[in-house]
């Protein structure tokens, strides 16, 4: 019998799953740094789609999500669980009918895109602990790589056609080089959310 692929993204079950089924993920962080809520279903675009869950989690919520992803692999990863996801149910295929994945390299796509929101979650440093990272997060960087050009990546999200940019960082680590100061900061346990709102949605948000 095939083993099933050692990295996987999945919509149906475990957590990503459960949160959907339960609706759970209502307070998480992730939403209030961006702003979506059933109430504020904005536009969003997940510029390091990675496995998906924080596009799914924005999606769930009522955000019409653009994932973008560059890495081949993580790509087909993704557009796999997609298609798992709208043969399970009515309820997943409705709720993925406002996800579209693109395979692009998000930094030329950016500037001829626009949004509310965009979101970036590069792969983190790594740690100088020598506690071991989750092997999910070990395989995923054997994939997409240490992404060696956030600082550029950034820039070209504070660039975008958008209200507010949305960095995921390390809780504790120095911010990607030469980024200027966040207009707020949204801390969880082990990350925070560096939120960077446009002077002219400043006013008004």
């Amino acid at each position: 019998m095939r083993e099933p692929p050692a990295l996987a993204a999945d919509f149906v079950g475990g957590a990503v799953g459960w949160r959907f089924r339960s609706n759970a993920g209502r307070s998480h962080a992730l939403l209030k740094a961006t702003g979506v809520s059933p109430s504020r279903p904005l536009r969003v675009i997940d510029a390091t789609a990675g496995l998906g869950r924080d596009g799914f989690l924005l999606a769930s919520m009522g955000a019409t999500v653009t994932l973008i992803e560059r890495s081949p692999d993580v790509h087909a990863l993704l557009a796999e669980a997609l298609a798992v996801g709208k043969a399970e149910s009515p309820e997943l295929a409705a709720m993925q009918g406002r996800m579209t994945l693109i395979r692009a390299d998000a930094r030329e796509l950016l500037p001829k895109l626009s949004a509310d929101v965009v979101t970036v979650d590069p792969m983190h440093p790594e740690r100088n602990k020598t506690a071991l990272v989750k092997q999910e997060m070990r395989l995923l960087r054997g994939l997409v790589g240490a992404d060696p050009d956030v600082a550029e990546l950034m820039q070209a999200a504070l660039a975008a056609e958008c209200k507010r940019v949305v960095l995921k960082w390390p809780l504790r680590a120095a911010p990607p080089p030469d980024l200027r100061k966040p207009s707020h900061q949204i801390i969880g346990k082990t990350v925070r959310y560096d939120v960077f709102v446009r002077p002219k949605a400043a006013a008004t948000n």
